[in-house]
């Protein structure tokens, strides 16, 4: 693509979508930086910090297959501005309750399975949304800019979320999140979009959820994507869910240090994604999928016996690059060769993968931590993906061939 990685803003419905997002995401981070280190600093416990990931992403794994059925029956933008707004809710009651100081462990996880609910709404059909905003021509740019932006917000949000934690606790990250999702929501309502109406269907929904399954399943290269893309997303997850271990417990950075390695994680997954916006098209993304995944495995070996925390924030940058590029390049090589119409229900099992198999890693990494340790635990996540990118390495023929124009 001509023009940059940011020739793609010259759509004016994009440019609100990422000026909205950038602000609520930014606030989303610190959210999450926040909620993990209250977790932590209340139970002290790695097994409560996998649960917290895993009640706050379990319902986009259950849930996205049927919400990708919706957002390909109704209008995607009305989803979003709905699921946007309910995720706001839930950040009013939980700086609430912190800020008052009636916080329980039971509320934190009901509210972040709460929010994981409204994000299962969300994703798939904000995914969907693209093509609407750029059209097909700009669908790369789109996707790899969305994908700096947010990882951009994993810079600003956590690193200032630390400080603030460290000096005045949870609880004005948490109303800081709560401001943060207006903007998304004013530029939502300031787009205008024409999204054509779903054609009439004979099929029940149940049938139309099968018959998304069926597409992805019998087409073999969104299979192999789908399957890497969840497998990294699994493999990945103890590094960062521990992230309070490493920090705290084995660097004794603290908070501080736990935003740090946050931020650390969201500057690589900018450097990784944003030259993606002027990739030479879809035909070139298998060479940059497989390094991904051999990038993530070893870069997460790597962070697990990293003796001093200055070379696990670089490492870390070499995960965060490693493993944003891999989502972003999986997401441009199916969303620029599926069929239009099953474009939701495909989104929804992306999301699914991608964001809900991180829960089960994470509730893994958990009880696998309180065994055998931190470092033990990312050392498998790292061998895992190692074993992503052989199998990538092994459809080669498959995922070239499909991915020619």
């Amino acid at each position: 693509m001509a023009g940059g990685p940011f020739h793609v803003l010259r759509h004016r419905n994009f440019r609100l979508y990422a000026g909205g997002m950038a602000v609520s995401l930014a606030g989303t981070a610190m959210q999450q930086l926040a909620q993990s280190w209250l977790i932590y600093r209340l139970t002290h416990s790695e097994w409560l910090l996998g649960l917290t990931w895993f009640c706050a992403n379990a319902p986009i794994l259950l849930l996205s297959p049927i919400t990708g059925v919706i957002a390909d029956r109704f209008p995607r933008r009305r989803i979003v501005m709905l699921a946007q707004t309910a995720a706001m809710l839930q950040a009013v009651v939980l700086a609430t309750l912190t800020l008052t100081g009636h916080v329980q462990i039971w509320h934190v996880l009901t509210l972040a399975t709460l929010l994981g609910i409204a994000n299962a709404f969300d994703i798939p059909a904000r995914q969907s949304l693209f093509i609407h905003l750029v059209g097909k021509e700009d669908l790369i740019g789109a996707i790899s800019l969305n994908s700096a932006t947010f990882n951009s917000a994993r810079v600003v949000g956590p690193s200032l979320a630390g400080l603030l934690v460290a000096r005045f606790g949870e609880g004005p990250c948490f109303a800081l999140n709560a401001a943060s999702f207006l903007a998304v929501i004013g530029s939502l309502l300031a787009m205008r979009v024409q999204e054509a109406p779903a054609p009439p269907s004979a099929e029940s929904p149940l049938q139309r959820l099968r018959s998304g399954f069926h597409y992805a399943w019998h087409t073999r290269a969104v299979r192999v994507l789908l399957l890497t893309a969840g497998a990294i997303s699994l493999a990945a997850a103890p590094g960062i869910a521990l992230a309070p271990i490493f920090a705290d417990a084995i660097f004794h950075r603290g908070s501080p240090g736990l935003g740090l390695l946050t931020a650390a994680l969201g500057a690589g997954a900018i450097l990784g994604t944003l030259n993606l916006a002027v990739s030479r098209g879809a035909s070139s993304l298998y060479f940059v999928i497989l390094t991904a995944a051999a990038g993530t495995g070893i870069g997460t070996l790597a962070f697990a016996w990293s003796p001093l925390f200055p070379l696990s924030l670089a490492i870390m940058t070499v995960v965060g690059a490693s493993q944003f590029r891999l989502n972003a390049s999986t997401n441009t090589a199916i969303q620029t060769r599926i069929d239009d119409a099953y474009r939701g229900r495909v989104m929804g099992l992306f999301s699914m993968m991608v964001v809900g198999m991180f829960p089960v890693g994470s509730l893994l990494a958990g009880a696998l931590a309180t065994i055998a340790g931190a470092r033990w635990t990312a050392t498998l996540g790292g061998l895992a993906s190692l074993m992503a990118a052989a199998y990538v390495y092994s459809e080669r023929r498959t995922l070239r061939s499909w991915l020619e124009p």
